[in-house]
């Protein structure tokens, strides 16, 4: 997956820079650190009171993470490694599994693959996927939402900005020079906390879920295939169980290449 939120966080900076200069806005009233101070500042500040110091640590790797693409392997891998670890099974037992697990790295995989080779019961590993899936979920959940209320945050911080700003300029009533610049200046913390809000915060926010989305997928289509291969469910099944977490554009290409073979 390319990385469209660095595309996308050029774009909007580049279309607020070039639609300020074809209005005629000078660029220079973006030199205002009292804006930028009160709708940064105040965002965070609000963040800081709405969460905990656990969940605003986890800030700078959210935003990494955004700027990732989706930790996860294609889903048409995904597929032919479980229909080669069901040849194996059938063909050597489940034991036989034990020579695969250290080359797979995700450890929700792992860790369900060595619940079958155990010979754990389905419903007790079952469960602990699905209670593992869960709490990584809710953990999606409360990243994105800080995101949310930031892009909440920074628009009404922005209006706080212009009033601010506008107090400050009625003291220059009888300069109309720099009554008019101090107005043009109040503004910008609008600007500001609009453009944070929606070009930032809440796109951000977006694309955070999308990745949780994408992941839970995979790891729904792991404990499919995990409780598959402790029913000892054949090759031909397990394809037929997980082809319905691919694409139909990717199952195309799937039967393609199958064909050719």
């Amino acid at each position: 997956m390319q990385n469209t939120t660095a595309i996308g966080v050029v774009l909007g900076v580049l279309s607020v820079f070039v639609g300020m200069v074809l209005k005629g806005a000078p660029i220079s009233a973006l030199n205002n650190p009292a804006a930028f101070l009160i709708i940064i500042g105040g965002t965070v500040a609000c963040l800081f009171t709405g969460h905990t110091m656990e969940q605003m640590k986890r800030m700078p790797t959210l935003i990494k993470m955004a700027f990732k693409a989706p930790n996860t392997r294609p889903k048409a891998e995904l597929l032919k490694l479980f229909i080669e670890l069901s040849q194996i099974a059938r063909r050597e037992g489940i034991l036989a599994l034990e020579n695969k697990v250290n080359e797979i790295e995700d450890p929700f995989f792992k860790t369900g693959l060595n619940m079958v080779i155990d010979g754990m019961d389905p419903e007790f590993v079952s469960d602990v996927l699905d209670a593992e899936l869960e709490v990584m979920e809710q953990r999606h959940r409360e990243g994105a939402a800080m995101f949310i209320q930031g892009g909440t945050y920074a628009p009404t911080l922005g209006v706080l900005g212009a009033v601010i700003g506008l107090v400050a300029a009625l003291g220059n009533l009888n300069d109309i020079e720099k009554l008019g610049h101090s107005i043009a200046a109040a503004f910008i913390a609008t600007l500001l906390g609009i453009y944070t809000g929606y070009v930032i915060w809440l796109p951000f926010a977006n694309k955070l879920k999308m990745l949780s989305t994408v992941e839970v997928a995979e790891k729904r289509m792991i404990i499919e295939g995990v409780l598959s291969l402790q029913a000892g469910d054949s090759p031909t099944a397990i394809e037929a169980k997980l082809m319905v977490f691919i694409p139909q554009n990717e199952r195309d290409l799937l039967k393609a290449d199958k064909e050719r073979e």
